[in-house]
């Protein structure tokens, strides 16, 4: 995935500035709608229909089956978004405290999605605002990005839990969470806190491409639990996750 960095539409730079000064950003589907379409994004539908292709995590510590995934790694610079060969996902119980300590093997993000144009659109406008926004002194000369397709699932027998280690850091630089779909779902509310674990803000993904965007080093975030709207029905929250870390 090569090409210019993007420029960003008016309202990224809103966030830019939510995040330098409250270090995360709500940004409404509409706005970031607008910055993706201008970096070339593409085929939402087919996009958004391979989650209904994810791969059971089978290293919930809490015993859970409602949440599955993908995961891929890639090294992300101004001009050039390169997939690296597919690795575990390592997090230290510093971070996570319920699964973190061991290297997780998920099922790879599949080539399609990797090499998809929306895929393509989120990492580089990602990588336009969150270079902008590191200080130039630290700006590396590529980020390690981690990218991220979770479902959680809830049924009338079991809530669906979007972090089941609570509120936490990544351990990274920068987060984005964008919601991909809800399906009769309730709940799912989006919790930021400081570092002291003092709640300063909450807001709900709700219609898809809303999303939140975090600065890593200086916030906590969470999500409650989902339930079925009508519990006669399937229920599920889809979104990506992408972190970027220094190199």
């Amino acid at each position: 995935m090569d090409g210019p960095a993007p420029e960003l539409t008016q309202a990224l730079p809103l966030a830019g500035r939510e995040l330098l000064a409250d270090g995360y950003s709500f940004v409404h589907a509409e706005v970031l709608q607008r910055a993706l379409s201008d970096a070339g994004a593409a085929d939402w539908e087919g996009f958004a229909a391979s989650w209904d292709a994810l791969g059971q995590d089978q290293y919930m510590a809490d015993g859970g089956r409602y949440r599955s995934r993908r995961f891929a790694a890639f090294t992300v610079s101004a001009d050039t978004v390169a997939r690296k060969p597919h690795q575990p996902h390592y997090q230290s119980r510093d971070y996570n405290r319920l699964n973190g300590g061991i290297a997780r093997w998920f099922e790879p993000v599949t080539d399609a999605i990797a090499a998809h144009p929306t895929t393509n659109a989120i990492v580089r406008v990602c990588n336009t605002l969150f270079t902008r926004l590191t200080p130039q002194e630290r700006r590396p000369r590529a980020w390690h990005v981690e990218l991220h397709q979770f479902r959680i699932a809830a049924s009338a027998a079991a809530e669906g839990r979007p972090t089941p280690e609570g509120m936490h850091r990544d351990g990274v630089d920068w987060v984005l969470v964008l919601l991909v779909r809800r399906e009769n779902v309730a709940s799912g509310v989006t919790l930021i806190a400081d570092g002291a674990g003092a709640r300063v803000g909450s807001f709900t993904l709700a219609a898809p491409m809303d999303a939140a965007l975090v600065d890593d080093r200086r916030v906590q975030h969470g999500v409650t639990a989902i339930h079925p709207l009508d519990p006669s029905r399937p229920a599920w929250r889809d979104v990506l996750v992408l972190t970027f870390r220094y190199e």
